[in-house]
């Protein structure tokens, strides 16, 4: 008696705690590192906010999986929606639910990253709509029964099952974001995907250029502000991997988390948090040497870099590495030559 007493008694605070959402509680996404997405190619990741901009304190339960907290809604043009991924229904399929209860100050906000892959299957060519569904109470499936674990953080301690006697869960519904999965790109005779023009923009894919034009590209895309064309000759894994501290993590990490990483690393170069040499830009630079052999390269670069009433003097050299008959660079160091 006593112990069906006490599982009547969680059941009810879940109840009041998730039967109805607050108004100024909202779930927002945007792409963490949005670039060009092909089916079966790569993570499409996509950041989730969650803020409180009501009057009160909220309070939500967040599983160590987010499939039991949070759904992406993918749908065509003709509103079709897309089916789940293969990993989405094994974990699904009778798992016990570990979770967190967090709870969020007024004006406060919390974010995390998700691969959308991980739900749907995009393993087509087309164009999509991109909507997530967050669910405080844990997500449920259609049957109205979700197995939970213990707490993780703080709250229901022990594990029970949620049956369809909970009233309805509460859903908080994002923004939509338009999604395009190209078809595979066309190749040339060398295996060199061709460029492709677009009505608005053209982008821009790596050719095989020696590397003092490599570099010179690189500078000029800088010069001019223009991110995708600098990037493309940055070889992003082996530059974050210079830095001991990141090696370290890098190894420990998951094929995931080092998508992840990439997709931080190159955010933090372009707001010039991080590595900011590279990223500076030159008010004008001169090629001085470059030498190479089949796989390794070096070009030194004389840079100037406005900085008041005077002009800063600095040696780079970059050193690049060739795959595939492709130069990127993967490391660079600076000498200061003082000022004019």
């Amino acid at each position: 008696m006593k112990k069906k007493f006490c599982v009547i008694l969680r059941l009810c605070c879940a109840a009041i705690l998730f039967a109805a959402e607050p108004a100024g509680i909202s779930v927002g996404i945007r792409y963490f590192d949005k670039q060009l997405y092909y089916p079966q190619s790569g993570g499409i990741l996509v950041q989730v906010t969650i803020t409180n901009d009501s009057g009160g304190v909220y309070r939500f339960r967040l599983s160590d999986d987010r499939v039991f907290s949070l759904d992406f809604d993918i749908r065509t043009p003709a509103n079709r929606q897309l089916e789940n991924a293969d990993i989405l229904t094994r974990k699904r399929a009778g798992q016990r639910v570990f979770f967190r209860e967090l709870s969020l100050d007024p004006g406060e906000s919390l974010s995390f990253v998700e691969n959308i892959r991980d739900w749907r299957r995009l393993d087509s060519p087309g164009s999509y709509i991109v909507q997530a569904k967050f669910y405080p109470g844990l997500f449920k499936s259609e049957g109205g029964a979700v197995n939970v674990g213990e707490s993780s953080g703080f709250g229901f301690p022990g594990g029970f099952s949620v049956q369809g006697g909970e009233p309805e869960q509460a859903v908080l519904v994002s923004n939509r974001l338009n999604l395009h999965i190209r078809a595979p790109a066309v190749l040339d005779s060398a295996g060199i995907p061709v460029a492709l023009e677009e009505e608005t923009r053209a982008l821009y894919f790596r050719e095989q250029i020696p590397p003092d034009e490599v570099v010179s590209w690189t500078l000029r895309s800088r010069q001019k502000s223009e991110w995708e064309k600098f990037f493309l000759y940055i070889n992003l894994e082996q530059m974050l991997r210079r830095d001991a501290a990141r090696e370290r993590r890098w190894q420990a990490e998951s094929e995931e988390s080092r998508r992840i990483m990439l997709a931080w690393y190159r955010e933090e170069l372009s707001k010039q948090t991080i590595d900011g040499d590279i990223s500076a830009i030159p008010a004008e630079f001169k090629i001085e040497r470059t030498t190479y052999n089949a796989d390794e390269g070096t070009v030194s670069v004389m840079e100037k870099f406005k900085t008041g009433d005077y002009m800063e003097i600095k040696r780079y050299t970059y050193y690049l590495h060739r795959t595939a008959g492709v130069w990127t660079i993967v490391d660079y160091v600076v000498q200061n030559l003082g000022t004019e």
